[in-house]
């Protein structure tokens, strides 16, 4: 059977506060083979590393994410809804978690989060970082903005790439390779079982999102998809174990 991949949902993020380091060391500390993290700009146009385009849900600010320089937003609290007892987590920037991934052999999976602003250069901004440090082989982008990720590629094409999408898409390891991508990155409600061993069958991953419940985690790893994409590391890892003895 094939090996399945867990990468950690914007880190451990079902045990963690969701994109802050201590969720993505938390995902290293459990075993995981990969992150999932977020990207946007900041007002003065660091890589910034947040879900959602507004401050409000994560953290203890209020309005857009594109509106507060970094060293404004480094001062806000991340702990979203965790108690946290010990340093209140903060909003990393890119170029952190990278000076981290340094540190280990984690695969990264990038999402660029430009459909609602269109954030000019992110692009440009992540492949800087990501060939600064070394790590084009260890990165993964992806988006539901495709224009976005062939954009990507045509500026880094040693970097991977993989369309984001939620609905159900025909043969999509056709629309894949038409964009010049590897894998696929579809919400777990739009893989069964036919299309994720079609997909890799034409060569193309399937690392589907968010795979969280035990049922659906053992149907993944028993037809030995690629990859899932899941808030609990922890979890996932040891029903691995326990579906590959």
């Amino acid at each position: 059977m094939a090996f399945t991949q867990i990468f950690a949902h914007r880190g451990s993020a079902g045990t963690h506060p969701e994109n802050t380091m201590s969720s993505f060391k938390e995902a290293e500390k459990a075993g995981a083979d990969g992150i999932e993290l977020d990207v946007q700009l900041s007002k003065d146009g660091e890589v910034v590393v947040i879900h959602d385009e507004t401050l409000d849900r994560t953290t203890n600010g209020k309005g857009f994410v594109k509106d507060f320089t970094l060293e404004e937003l480094k001062k806000l609290d991340a702990s979203y809804k965790f108690n946290t007892f010990f340093k209140k987590p903060r909003i990393p920037s890119f170029r952190e978690v990278c000076e981290w991934l340094k540190t280990n052999e984690l695969l990264c999976n990038v999402e660029l989060k430009n459909g609602v602003f269109p954030y000019p250069q992110l692009e440009e901004k992540v492949i800087a970082l990501v060939r600064e440090f070394g790590l084009e082989n260890r990165i993964i982008i992806s988006s539901f903005n495709h224009y976005s990720i062939v954009y990507c590629f045509q500026l880094a094409p040693e970097i991977e790439i993989a369309p984001l999408y939620s609905e159900g898409l025909f043969m999509p390891w056709i629309y894949a390779q038409s964009i010049r991508g590897k894998a696929i990155h579809p919400n777990q409600r739009a893989a069964p079982d036919e299309i994720v061993v079609s997909s890799m069958e034409n060569g193309i991953a399937v690392r589907p999102y968010t795979v969280n419940k035990k049922e659906d985690m053992i149907r993944l790893f028993n037809i030995g998809c690629s990859a899932i994409i899941t808030d609990y590391p922890k979890k996932a890892l040891e029903l691995r174990k326990q579906t590959n003895e």
